[in-house]
């Protein structure tokens, strides 16, 4: 599952008519990066990419046009706005819902870049069967109060999360890399239903990690946020030199 439904207001004037997954990154819409780098994880059949009432006909349009690595259905979540969008959670909850899915699901932002393939974490998420998060170290902590900084013991289990804390004890952050096992399907729903954030995907994770085993899987190579003028500027730079490697 993709969750593609923000407006990316701060990359003005490339998302007035563009949403930001689709805006090209060494030629190709980035959510095609964002595709292939899941594509080996074992298991994945189709992409479910979530959108806004907005920005849907451009994601339908790229969907007949696309060479994905496996069919991709597009769900308008009905938002037309920062004002009324229902949140990461909560467009992931409508996708749960309107799909009727019953089985494992691996959820990916489509803003976010890897410069290597997610092979080891499908690996991960079958030896463990928990919740599974995708973490990378920023190598500051400046850098790494701006996301959820994570803790974990020597078996990879999550021992804390702390979203965007003033003072992190750590540069391991959680990324929009997430494995939710069917049995925990239902949890999002029971989170959702005591009114607690929709917004921040990292939110379920530190109300889930207190009460079942989550487990916390190093991402390698590198990883690229895609929130600014300058981080897409890094990342065209990154995947060209990619390509002509």
């Amino acid at each position: 599952m993709i969750l593609a439904a923000g407006y990316a207001t701060r990359l003005l004037p490339l998302t007035r008519d563009t949403p930001k997954p689709l805006l090209p990154v060494d030629g190709r819409p980035m959510l095609e990066h964002v595709l292939e780098a899941a594509a080996p994880i074992p298991g994945i059949q189709r992409a479910i990419v979530v959108t806004n009432h907005r920005f849907a006909p451009q994601f339908e349009a790229w969907a007949k046009n696309t060479l994905s690595p496996f069919p991709c259905a597009i769900l308008n979540d009905g938002t037309t706005s920062n004002e009324d969008r229902l949140g990461a959670i909560g467009d992931l909850h409508k996708a749960l819902v309107d799909f009727a899915i019953d089985e494992d699901i691996t959820v990916l932002a489509g803003d976010n870049l890897f410069t290597q393939p997610l092979t080891g974490f499908g690996e991960f998420c079958a030896t463990h069967a928990t919740p599974c998060l995708g973490v990378y170290d920023v190598g500051s902590l400046e850098e790494a109060a701006k996301y959820g900084v994570v803790d974990t013991n020597a078996e990879a289990r999550i021992t804390s999360f702390e979203e965007k804390p003033a003072a992190p004890r750590s540069t391991l952050i959680g990324i929009a890399l997430y494995h939710y096992p069917r049995a925990v399907l239902p949890e999002i729903t029971r989170y959702l239903a005591e009114d607690n954030n929709p917004d921040q995907p990292g939110r379920l994770i530190q109300w889930l990690y207190p009460q079942r085993p989550v487990h916390a899987w190093p991402v390698p190579g590198q990883w690229l946020d895609i929130g600014s003028h300058e981080t897409l500027a890094e990342a065209r730079e990154i995947f060209g030199n990619k390509a002509q490697a």
